[in-house]
């Protein structure tokens, strides 16, 4: 397979790595409007064919697009892509709105093709071991979800801080606790220093009585990523700083006794061991670029396929518009 990557900035190098590495990838084509940086990419990897502009990528004889530029073009670079016949691969997040990632998921269908969302912490060791104590029941019913992810930079000009940090932590919550749905959106945010929101809070109503919180910042002093997933049966605290022991389960809770009256009723705390599970460390992105060329190898749906895209576009959507409204719950539409 022939493979074609479109954008080479912060994160294109890094695709470019991965897709060379994979063994079904014969040759990685790549065009960029900067000529700089596909010449200092091209001295790290002399091996990449370049072309001079996006229309001579859907001609070459590709047969899929890794697309890795602004937000606001996906839909415009995927759909072509798309109609072009090629299998594609979009950067989180995955579109602008709902309507354009349902749109370029009927046209993957229609044709056939397999639509890709980089969700790329899906694919890494901690997570999948989340999702494994999570299916084994060790944490109990999940009833809430707490993320922070917050450092100072990189400011971004077209997006604010939800759309450019929340879709991480989004798409672990959509694939650890697919059973709880979200239904409801309020987001509170302020914009410091142009107009886009550099800090927020986004609070997530989800049915089978579960809520999650996420706070995300480009200006915090600190770097933190620490997310904490809580059970009726135990606590699980996952911080992505740690070299080690980046997954902790508690083994503690919360029991009412209902026997009494609802005024007397008694809350009792269990307070047991604490222990962190062994996990091994393998790059995330060489996995995810492996899963989109055995979705397409294989004919099978991907991981993170437009559908899980779509999921997180529409939080984000949903997002915009409570932050317009003072943080008023925004419900989402069923589809």
């Amino acid at each position: 397979m022939n493979v074609g990557i479109i954008g080479l900035g912060y994160w294109g190098p890094n695709l470019v790595r991965n897709f060379l590495s994979q063994k079904n990838i014969d040759q990685v084509f790549v065009f960029d409007q900067n000529t700089k940086r596909v010449q200092a990419i091209k001295q790290n990897f002399p091996k990449l064919i370049h072309v001079n502009s996006f229309n001579d990528l859907m001609a070459s004889n590709v047969d899929a697009i890794v697309i890795a530029t602004p937000v606001g073009t996906h839909f415009k670079l995927a759909k072509k892509s798309l109609e072009a016949g090629k299998h594609t691969w979009v950067e989180k997040p995955m579109t602008s709105t709902s309507k354009e990632a349902i749109d370029l998921i009927n046209l993957a269908e229609s044709k056939n093709l397999k639509l890709f969302v980089d969700h790329t912490y899906l694919y890494t060791d901690p997570i999948k071991k989340m999702k494994e104590l999570i299916e084994k029941d060790e944490l109990g019913d999940v009833n809430y979800f707490d993320s922070v992810r917050i450092n100072l930079g990189l400011f971004q000009h077209d997006v604010n801080v939800i759309w450019d940090l929340a879709p991480h932590d989004l798409s672990i919550m959509n694939y650890l606790i697919p059973n709880k749905k979200v239904v409801a959106v309020s987001a509170n945010g302020i914009a410091n220093y142009y107009d886009q929101e550099n800090i927020a809070h986004l609070s997530i109503y989800c049915d089978n009585n579960c809520f999650a919180h996420f706070h995300v910042n480009w200006t915090s002093p600190v770097k933190i990523r620490r997310m904490i997933v809580g059970g009726m049966k135990k606590m699980l605290v996952f911080n992505d700083m740690e070299n080690f022991e980046k997954i902790k389960i508690y083994d503690c809770g919360v029991r009412m006794n209902t026997d009494k009256d609802i005024h007397e009723a008694l809350v009792q705390y269990r307070i047991g061991d604490m222990y962190s599970p062994k996990v091994t460390q393998t790059e995330a992105l060489s996995l995810a670029a492996k899963e989109f060329i055995d979705s397409i190898i294989e004919d099978k749906i991907p991981l993170t396929s437009g559908v899980d895209g779509l999921n997180v576009v529409r939080i984000l959507e949903a997002s915009e518009k409570s932050l317009a409204r003072g943080g008023s719950v925004i419900y989402l539409e069923k589809i």
